[in-house]
């Protein structure tokens, strides 16, 4: 699964969270609305936002967080 970290110049830095590697892909081959967290499926020598995938993710995110509040 490849998410999002950041943006740098004319790359977005992406997490390959099979692998644990990050690599550059040029913003060119990247859906205009993609943000930093969302995950990416490539399709049609396109890399595009899987909105189930970073839905899901943020869902897990969310209740991992739940879990660490001690207030």
């Amino acid at each position: 699964m490849l998410i999002i970290d950041r943006f740098q110049g004319n790359f977005a830095v992406v997490e390959d969270s099979e692998t644990d590697s990050v690599a550059n892909i040029d913003k060119a081959l990247i859906d205009e609305a993609a943000k930093e967290g969302d995950v990416l499926s490539f399709e049609d020598d396109a890399y595009i936002v899987d909105a189930e995938a970073t839905e899901r993710r943020r869902r897990e995110i969310l209740e991992l967080m739940k879990k660490l509040d001690l207030s």
